[in-house]
């Protein structure tokens, strides 16, 4: 499997890939909003985009479908529960669902509802897996859930889903959002050592050459990994004193969305 992790340079900050087969040549674009450049990959490279799959619904993922499906073909794959909400849709996946790519290439559907309730993340069959996680899971934080989404979603998917992967699963999020995502994390922990090590490499960085992160690594600097630490949880008991000695996880991450709404 071969990774091709394009940086948009937009006011988004989207990241866009390319999965690519090393036997056929075939790829599968994920989220290529940014379809000049996806298409302009995709040729440098002598791949074939053969299909697009959308991680949800929103226009800052989807808005370049039509311009790569006009100039390849491709098969546009989403959540089954997105069927209308994105046109051209040929194929609605399920959790567990595999989605092959060329001969050499599988990546598993997850069902991640939280920001939205159609959202999908790719699991790699790979030796050390990588997880495409669009705008659930992002580089030191996590997804709002402003449009259409659910907090109490997002956060079963966090504590069921993503903390279950292999440790060092490469996580792929939908945007660079990292320097902002770990000055919130030491807004909330600052004795995090891990995120403070972080940090001054990657601000004012270049997202196109930034370290790709594993799981492991998010578990240490991502505080929404972290609802159990004792300075994060007195942190939040000063701006919500209603919060009882000892919060459920639930009620802590729920409150760090709130605060992460307005950073």
């Amino acid at each position: 499997m071969i990774v091709e992790r394009i940086w948009t340079t937009n006011a988004y900050r989207n990241f866009n890939y390319l999965i690519a087969c090393p036997e056929t040549g075939e790829a599968l674009a994920i989220d290529p909003l940014d379809h000049q450049k996806c298409l302009a990959a995709a040729k440098s490279k002598g791949w074939e985009i053969t299909q697009i799959l959308n991680t949800h619904e929103h226009h800052d993922h989807t808005g370049g479908n039509a311009a790569v499906v006009a100039a390849t073909g491709a098969r546009v794959i989403a959540h089954h529960k997105a069927a209308g909400k994105i046109a051209g849709m040929a194929r609605g996946v399920k959790a567990g669902d595999v989605i092959k790519v060329g001969k050499t290439v599988e990546l598993e559907c997850l069902d991640t509802p939280g920001h939205t309730l159609c959202h999908i993340c790719l699991r790699s069959h790979t030796d050390q897996p990588a997880l495409f996680s669009g705008d659930t899971l992002f580089n030191a934080g996590a997804g709002n859930v402003h449009n259409g989404g659910d907090v109490n979603a997002l956060y079963s998917t966090f504590a069921e889903q993503l903390a279950r992967l292999p440790d060092n699963t490469l996580v792929y999020p939908g945007h660079d959002y990292i320097e902002n995502n770990l000055k919130f994390t030491l807004a909330q922990e600052p004795d995090n050592a891990a995120a403070q090590a972080r940090l001054p490499a990657v601000t004012d960085h270049d997202p196109a050459q930034s370290a790709v992160t594993t799981l492991a690594e998010e578990k240490l600097i991502n505080t929404f990994f972290r609802l159990s630490s004792p300075t994060l949880i007195a942190r939040l008991r000063d701006k919500f004193p209603e919060l009882p000695d000892q919060p459920d996880a639930k009620t802590v991450f729920a409150k760090l969305r709130e605060l992460r709404n307005n950073w």
